[in-house]
């Protein structure tokens, strides 16, 4: 599948509207504080300020991220940074990814190659980070030599291939350039985290907004979301969902939320889907380690379970991925062996899940108002009902 193809594999829910959340309900604060690069590095390398190799990928070239290293040597301004304190002394990053991963990379005087970037993203959510021998590894990364160009046709740029080590008596001075950040904290209600998502879909940058699930990833990032990225790596699940590589967007991981969401807390969906989604993965960050290591091998017992299923039964009538039929099929097959903690035995039967996909009940609760409570109750009961481990 061609990376222009991967727009089209999944069955969109058209009738799906986002939510906006009314901000002004929340007691916030936002502060302005003036970190130098240094600081800021350090802040990345210790893990005070979080940024998910998962929430989108590193998509500046060389030349961009020179453009931005040059502004901060000469002291030219540039644009905030909005962090959003989640607890003392650990931030998450809500715009300014890309500018923070550029002096990061510059400091450490290594550049991602361009063909080594998704893979790049597999290694972040394994590791939590890039590993030293990774980083140094000239198969991914190259050294990180400005490019920038000249002045006039015969006035070079006086910082062209300079690397981190080389900036000389500008060194200090890149060091010590301050950063204006802007820190949001949300006061109050503490238990109610929907003005910090808002924030996050309001204030991200980049042209292209994040999706609702690459925020989720970033504020609600925890043992369970990284276990939802290793099990999205899975070879057996990726043969499920007829894509080889990781969405960029995270929408394969938004498909494991909804399925782990229904099979615990199916039976009390109230719309909107993207609220259910945003309380699960905040219980989420509260899971066990214990219980998250059960959900990681509850999953692997129901790939097994379907190791016998074309990927095609998991499709729509159009051939996309369909997160309704895999959701239903995952919640029945699970719900049994999740109430008794333990793992799913034999395989699906075909014939089950066609009698499925084919029932009239069935086939009207995936063709509008999918979201409506009713219609998501009506695909769990009738999977419950049709679907047959043999």
């Amino acid at each position: 599948m061609t990376e222009s193809d991967v727009s089209q594999w999944y069955e969109e829910e058209l009738d799906e509207v986002e939510d906006e959340y009314p901000i002004d309900q929340y007691d916030l604060t936002a502060s302005p504080n003036d970190f130098n690069v240094s600081t800021l590095f350090s802040f990345i390398e210790s893990g005070a300020v979080k940024i998910p190799g998962f929430q989108r990928h590193y998509v500046w070239d060389q030349k961009r991220a020179s453009k931005l290293i040059e502004s901060l040597i000469i002291g030219l301004p540039v644009p905030q940074i909005f962090l959003y304190e989640e607890a003392r002394n650990s931030f998450l990053v809500i715009d300014g990814q890309q500018r923070l991963m550029s002096i990061y990379y510059f400091i450490n005087q290594r550049f991602p190659r361009k063909q080594k970037r998704v893979e790049l993203r597999r290694v972040f959510e394994k590791h939590g980070g890039i590993p030293d021998e990774v980083l140094h590894d000239d198969e991914y990364f190259a050294k990180f030599n400005l490019e920038l160009p000249a002045h006039l046709p015969e006035q070079p740029n006086r910082f062209n291939k300079l690397n981190y080590s080389t900036l000389g008596d500008y060194k200090t001075a890149f060091d010590l350039r301050p950063i204006r950040n802007i820190i949001v904290k949300q006061v109050s209600p503490k238990d109610d985290d929907s003005a910090i998502y808002e924030i996050f879909n309001r204030l991200n940058s980049g042209g292209v907004n994040l999706t609702a699930q690459e925020i989720r990833m970033s504020l609600y990032h925890s043992e369970f979301y990284q276990m939802l990225a290793r099990a999205n790596l899975r070879d057996d699940w990726r043969r499920l969902l007829a894509l080889q590589d990781p969405d960029l967007h995270a929408k394969d991981i938004e498909f494991l939320l909804r399925g782990f969401a229904m099979l615990e807390n199916g039976s009390g969906y109230r719309p909107s889907m993207i609220k259910f989604l945003n309380s699960y993965s905040k219980t989420g960050k509260h899971i066990s380690p214990d219980h998250t290591s059960y959900l990681e091998e509850l999953f692997g017992s129901f790939l097994y379970a379907c190791s016998d299923l074309n990927p095609s039964a998991f499709q729509s009538a159009t051939r996309r991925f369909s997160v309704t039929v895999f959701e239903s099929v995952f919640a029945a097959v699970c719900t049994e062996p999740h109430r008794t903690r333990t793992l799913v035995e034999g395989k699906v039967s075909p014939e089950s899940i066609t009698a499925l996909r084919e029932d009239g009940r069935f086939q009207e609760s995936v063709q509008r108002r999918t979201a409506d409570r009713k219609q998501v109750e009506t695909r769990l009961q009738r999977a419950r009902a049709l679907v047959r481990l043999a």
